[in-house]
């Protein structure tokens, strides 16, 4: 498994490879022993066919990457080679008692061998997912501590949309905004009807409330779904609440100008936004659609995400599963994967 530097050679994903073809080694050419304490230096004694020592090699050297000279490290050690036939036999025979002082400790290769046996196992793709979760959310708790997440002198608690969310919603809105604050960026995926929108515009609240500036991408379909909750129309069930964040459309990111509604696309600066809140979020892909042109994915991460302000990203999306028990409020997030640049976690209650 190695250590800190070689995180390159296990995002390879040989590792049950490598335990396989190591145990098949071990069982049919090695001798294991176990030392209870330190070892006062690393030996390795190359014999002849006749059995006497040809090559000695000592020093603090360990049998890893790092040990090996093949990553990076801030280790010193002094490596020798002893060639002659008297320094080979001095060293050997003091390996030869060092191995003897070991002594035989119960069945020690079987127990490596099984070590070994573990890592290569198939595993099933749902127990990667379960372990996931755990890393993701062990400190956490059983609830998130919405007094510690949301900032009470936001006044959000007093916002008309907030007052208008169930315990579910507000659960999934504060889970939101610890991974906004944390990792900038999350996805809410909620089967249809459990209301997206209304915990978007509760998180959009909270940000402007904050003074931050909201940026919402939809598709153009959708678009007035967003401008409505802004707008001052006796429709608008949230007008108390002033909402002011721009909407634009996800092909507006493949313009450089004309008007986009109230906005004129040659004058916007997109990279002052602090939250950007994109609907139906499966659309959003890395795909080029013109030869030699950005993609709004490229736009999106170029221009809103990396310049200017620090830009968090909300995502949203609809999950096929799992409904029934986000109402349920139970269990926590689950992870899904990076934009590039942005780690984005899933605030869905499963």
């Amino acid at each position: 498994m190695g250590g800190d530097s070689d995180r390159a050679f296990r995002n390879r994903l040989q590792i049950r490879w490598l335990a396989k073809q190591c145990a098949e080694w071990v069982a049919k050419k090695v001798e294991v022993k176990q030392a209870s304490g330190s070892i006062p230096q690393s030996a390795m004694v190359v014999r002849a066919d006749d059995g006497l020592p040809n090559r000695v090699i000592t020093g603090t050297s360990s049998f890893t990457t790092s040990g090996l000279g093949l990553t990076p490290s801030q280790q010193f050690s002094l490596i020798q080679s002893a060639e002659s036939a008297d320094e080979c036999s001095l060293l050997a025979s003091w390996f030869d008692g060092l191995w003897a002082s070991l002594g035989a400790k119960g069945d020690t290769k079987a127990t490596f061998l099984s070590m070994l046996q573990t890592l290569s196992e198939h595993r099933q793709p749902s127990l990667i997912y379960y372990l996931t979760l755990y890393h993701l959310f062990k400190d956490l708790g059983d609830e998130l501590d919405e007094e510690k997440i949301i900032k009470s002198a936001t006044g959000i608690r007093d916002s008309v949309v907030w007052k208008k969310l169930y315990k579910f919603q507000r659960d999934g809105v504060v889970g939101a905004i610890d991974k906004l604050e944390r990792h900038g960026g999350c996805i809410i995926a909620d089967s249809v009807g459990l209301g997206k929108t209304f915990e978007a515009l509760a998180v959009i609240k909270y940000y402007e409330l904050r003074n931050d500036r909201v940026l919402v991408l939809a598709p153009k379909r959708l678009r007035d779904n967003w401008t409505i909750y802004k707008a001052n129309d006796r429709r608008n069930v949230l007008a108390a609440d002033r909402l002011h964040y721009d909407v634009l459309n996800h092909t507006d990111l493949s313009r450089n100008g004309g008007q986009s509604g109230d906005i004129d696309l040659s004058h916007v600066n997109w990279g002052n936004y602090d939250l950007v809140v994109i609907d139906e979020s499966h659309n959003f892909r890395n795909k080029i659609t013109h030869q030699g042109r950005e993609s709004r994915y490229d736009r999106l991460m170029r221009q809103i995400i990396r310049e200017g302000v620090k830009t968090r990203v909300l995502m949203l999306d609809i999950s096929k599963r799992g409904g029934n028990a986000r109402r349920q409020g139970q269990g926590a997030g689950r992870p899904s994967h990076g934009i590039e640049g942005q780690d984005i976690h899933i605030a869905r209650r499963v």
